[in-house]
């Protein structure tokens, strides 16, 4: 495989209607644009995270996979309007007929590869399932597949260290004043005792595209038991790769081999 620099790649940005508001959309593509005509890579972010969170990833991505490159903040988040609701609990089975599918309408996106991270893992699970003719591709990084005791334990600890005014500006930087909701709709929905039960078992049953499952060994919202069900499920061919010495953020904690994986994954896939 040939890759370009981060340099070769340009983005836009742009803000696109969906419902209940409007949502921030970032697309990198390789200068050259030899290769537009393949389905892109959208990216789902995290329960915290939001487009600029995605750092140097996205660019890299762009890069080493000679395509492009799409991420978007959900609403409620980064630069997208903001919410004043409650996140439903259903807020995972949601998102591929909301902002999702707003996004694919404004770009014009037919077929795709979904990646998703932590949660975003999970809608992008979803987005594969509902729009298995269309998905060519599926990749998690550090998803979920049940609330398990190790997610909530996490999650618990991480509530703490946001009491700290410095922890909370850390967020603001990012979502601005929507920064509370953000905390909020994350601690408060995972720890929901009605939401204790959730799994992504039947979903991940709808995904018939090849998948590759990625994990931290030392993941400290997840188990092993995450991905190894995840793998287990998948209607398709799933691949798992187990990072030795990671967390939950594998490709902030090691971009070029994550970045290197989901490339040779891609490069299979020949639309």
């Amino acid at each position: 495989m040939t890759y370009l620099s981060s340099a070769s790649v340009v983005h836009h940005d742009s803000m696109i209607d969906a419902p209940g508001g409007r949502l921030f959309v970032r697309a990198w593509q390789p200068a050259s644009a030899q290769s537009l005509e393949q389905s892109p890579i959208v990216l789902l972010h995290d329960s915290l995270g939001c487009v600029e969170l995605w750092r140097s990833f996205p660019a890299a991505l762009c890069a080493a996979t000679h395509r492009t490159v799409v991420a978007y903040d959900r609403l409620g988040f980064g630069r997208s309007d903001a919410r004043h609701d409650t996140l439903p609990l259903s807020f995972i089975d949601d998102e591929p007929a909301q902002g999702f599918s707003a996004l694919r309408d404004a770009l014009g996106i037919k077929r795709f590869i979904a990646l998703g991270h932590s949660v975003g893992g999970c809608m992008a699970v979803h987005c594969a399932g509902i729009y298995a003719d269309e998905c060519d591709g599926l990749i998690t990084i550090s998803a979920q597949a049940f609330n398990e005791a190790r997610t909530r334990n996490g999650i618990v600890g991480a509530k703490e260290v946001f009491q700290a005014p410095e922890q909370l500006a850390k967020l603001e930087r990012y979502h601005g004043d929507k920064a509370h909701w953000v905390l909020k709709a994350w601690t408060e929905t995972w720890l929901n005792p009605a939401f204790e039960n959730w799994t992504l078992t039947p979903a991940l049953a709808q995904v018939t595209c090849p998948s590759l499952v990625i994990h931290g060994e030392k993941d400290e919202y997840g188990s092993h038991r995450q991905p190894e069900r995840i793998v287990r499920y998948i209607n398709g061919s799933a691949h798992g790769e187990m990072l030795a010495n990671i967390h939950h953020v594998p490709h902030r904690e090691c971009e070029a081999d994550v970045v290197s994986l989901v490339s040779r994954f891609v490069e299979c896939r020949s639309r």
